[in-house]
């Protein structure tokens, strides 16, 4: 029982994707995200041309909130729009925009449009592109173009997890064209990606200039640096006359006296 709610719950977010995407065809919308809150249903349109999903005075909107209630059974459903940052780095947008071209202009410039918004991705910093177009382009017969640049996974878990791709249905009195985009975004990175480290760079030392100073300051200089050596005292000879008794001195005081 529980693995049939949640198959339905799927099921009803799909029928909901589906109903938004074929109602805001030519809005340039890219993807939509259904988010369960507290207060109810919280879908997320992104786009590139808001003003045309939202309409007059949110007339659009109210239409959408109206028919997801009655509909799909939903309580209370809130419909939020987000702006792309980069238009050309997402697959719904660039197929979109094919698309659009193909319905206004036709088909015959189709390799132009193609090679075009290729190099555009390319410019915009994507590291692979690939735009497959097939069905009956200018002729009778059904063909299929393909136009890559740059380097991209076809299996693996980059392929399926991290990649962009969508596909986009242009109706025409011919026919049916389908237009299938994926894009590898600049933001991931690659399993055999090599990254070369520079060496760090030393510290430089700063010598100082030292100006030259001129000859008669150097010589007051090295002047004041000596320092003059003090007198050596004769330490014998009073070492000699400390050894000498008393009396001999009287008698030379005595002697010096008798001569006067």
């Amino acid at each position: 029982m529980i693995e049939r709610k949640f198959v339905a719950d799927k099921l009803n977010e799909f029928q909901v994707q589906e109903y938004i995407a074929s109602t805001l065809n030519k809005a340039g919308h890219s993807r939509i995200e259904i988010k369960k809150t507290p207060l109810g249903e919280k879908i997320i349109v992104y786009t590139t041309r808001p003003g045309l999903i939202v309409g007059r005075k949110g007339e659009n909107i109210k239409k959408l909130t109206v028919v997801l209630k009655k509909k799909f059974k939903m309580e209370n459903p809130q419909i939020e729009i987000a702006d792309i940052d980069e238009p050309l780095l997402n697959a719904g947008a660039v197929a979109d925009r094919i698309v659009f071209t193909f319905e206004r202009y036709g088909t015959k410039r189709f390799k132009f449009t193609g090679y075009d918004t290729l190099s555009k991705i390319l410019d915009a910093g994507a590291l692979g592109a690939e735009i497959v177009v097939s069905g009956k382009l200018p002729g009778s017969r059904s063909k299929t173009w393909r136009f890559q640049a740059g380097h991209l996974k076809k299996s693996g878990d980059i392929a399926e997890n991290y990649m962009s791709k969508s596909t986009v249905t242009a109706l025409l009195k011919t026919g049916i064209i389908g237009v299938q985009v994926t894009i590898l975004p600049p933001s991931v990175k690659l399993p055999d990606h090599i990254e070369i480290k520079e060496p760090e760079k030393k510290p430089e030392i700063k010598v100082e200039e030292v100006e030259e100073v001129p000859g008669d300051l150097k010589e007051v200089m090295e002047e004041s640096k000596e320092e003059p050596e003090e007198p050596k005292k004769d330490t014998k000879k009073k070492s000699n006359e400390e050894k000498k008794p008393k009396k001999e001195i009287k008698k030379k005081t005595s002697a010096k006296k008798s001569k006067k």
